[in-house]
């Protein structure tokens, strides 16, 4: 019996031995090593670090230039006890496109072929809710699914989702979704909780955007020196401008132009924009409206590569004379002439308002002329803020501020955003238009009085070498008549 016992116990221990020596197989399940590389792929991983191992290995993902990233909002949207586990939406299995889905005929109430419907409230997010930038619809979110029309029903139910539109894209390559958030769930939550499904590749909000038409096209220079856009109107005014050549195709200036005149004929035209912009601020219509629309410009060429001399400036100013206009926009800078000076004591004595940049050459440079002359309405910029152009000249010559920063105006055959007191001095023109097509029979040394009565003050008090007598009103300066 003893040796049978043994024999026995023997045959035990081999077989325990047999079995210990086998290796074990590795089942695993763990697929978060090759999801990590899709959602790379597909730029909707949260683990940037090893999106950026990745994408040096196979140079995926590279960042867009001027792209620019934000910092991920790390929130436990939905805290649960550690021990109570939360219901994910499982993913139905993949099927061909065009094959409708098969519902299992075990199906119960509560559950789809994706996997069971679970309370949105109840939704986990594998990433960190999205930080939303920008306006966007705030029930929908756009998704491109990797699947038939059976599978976007399937993320809708998974999900809590409506379905609104649903088409396949050319130019993405796959199903574009429209899901409607009918419970009220933040769109940054939304896109969190469907990054749990591997049929969603990307998802995005529906970011609403804007044509971008320049309506107002001198931005905050109505506003800020307190002109009616509405009521704006310089009709009939004259006003004569010596600056670059024109483009006269510009929308801008159709009908604008009255009469031109090229101081430098035997010089090429090769620029056109600083002239167009400033025709455009005091006289521009349409979508790029001035301060006078419907006043008269009386447009003289006096200036080549930014450059002029004095006999051509001297050419344009006798030729603007001779048009009967009301008011000269000089919005060029340079030393003091005597003849110059002459020129504009004349021009004023016959009753023309003389308006001229103070110059953009820094606070420490040399007074700018032909604004620094008497009877010379000398014009400084301000913002948006009524904060001075860094680059303004200063002195007790400037007269007063107006908006020159960052506008957009005519510019060619176009548009672009300028900056300087040369369009101050353009909107200045504009709205002394307004004030005498109001009472066309103020004078020169009457409007100048009630611009510098009525300026709002935004320096030390008083007149300063800043901002001149302060912001341009016009609302007041027009009702202060004599």
């Amino acid at each position: 019996m003893a040796a049978e016992a043994v024999i026995r116990f023997a045959v035990i221990l081999a077989a325990a031995m047999t079995i210990a020596a086998v290796p074990a197989s590795a089942q695993t399940n763990d697929t978060t090593g090759d999801q990590t590389k899709i959602d790379c792929r597909n730029g909707t991983n949260a683990a940037g670090a090893d999106c950026a191992k990745d994408n040096e290995k196979d140079g995926a993902g590279a960042a867009r230039p001027g792209a620019v990233f934000l910092p991920a909002l790390i929130v436990d949207l939905f805290p649960n006890p550690a021990e109570t586990p939360v219901p994910v939406p499982t993913p139905a299995p993949r099927q061909d496109p065009g094959t409708p889905p098969a519902a299992p005929a075990d199906t119960q109430p509560g559950t789809s072929a994706g996997g069971p419907i679970v309370s949105p409230t109840d939704l986990i997010a594998v990433q960190p809710q999205r930080a939303v930038v920008g306006d966007f619809v705030p029930d929908e979110v756009l998704v491109t699914v990797d699947g038939d029309a059976g599978a976007v029903q399937q993320i809708a139910a998974s999900f809590g989702l409506q379905v609104r539109s649903q088409r396949q894209s050319r130019l993405l390559g796959t199903t574009l979704v429209r899901f409607g958030i009918p419970d009220g769930r933040p769109v940054g939550v939304v896109l969190a909780q469907l990054a749990a499904d591997g049929r969603t590749q990307r998802r995005e909000p529906n970011h609403i955007y804007s044509l971008q038409q320049a309506a107002g096209i001198v931005n905050y220079a109505f506003d800020r020196i307190a002109l009616d856009a509405k009521q704006a109107s310089g009709e009939n005014v004259r006003v004569a401008v010596i600056d670059t050549g024109i483009d006269d195709t510009n929308p801008a200036l159709a009908g604008v132009i009255a009469g031109q005149f090229d101081a430098m004929p035997d010089v090429p035209i090769e620029k056109r924009d600083h002239g167009t912009s400033i025709d455009g601020l005091i006289a521009g219509v349409g979508a790029l409206g001035g301060m006078a629309p419907g006043a008269r410009i009386y447009h003289a060429r006096a200036f080549e590569g930014g450059k002029s001399t004095m006999d051509v400036i001297l050419s344009a100013l006798d030729w603007a004379a001779e048009q009967n206009v009301s008011i000269i926009n000089m919005s060029f800078v340079g030393p003091k002439n005597g003849l110059l000076g002459a020129a504009c004591r004349n021009a004023r004595a016959l009753g023309m308002v003389l308006v001229a940049a103070a110059g953009n050459n820094g606070p420490k440079a040399p007074y700018g002329y032909p604004a620094a002359f008497d009877g010379v309405i000398a014009v400084t910029a301000t913002d948006a803020k009524d904060a001075l152009m860094p680059q303004a000249n200063r002195g007790a010559y400037v007269f007063i501020s107006a908006p020159g920063v960052e506008m957009v105006a005519p510019s060619g055959a176009g548009s672009d955003v300028v900056t300087g007191t040369s369009f101050a001095a353009a909107i200045v023109s504009g709205a002394i238009a307004n004030l005498l097509h109001a009472a066309p029979g103020r004078s020169a040394d009457d409007i100048e009085k009630a611009l510098a009565a009525t300026a709002k003050d935004l320096g030390p008090k008083g007149r300063d070498n800043d901002f001149g007598y302060g912001l341009l009103d016009i609302k007041a300066a027009e009702a202060a008549k004599e």
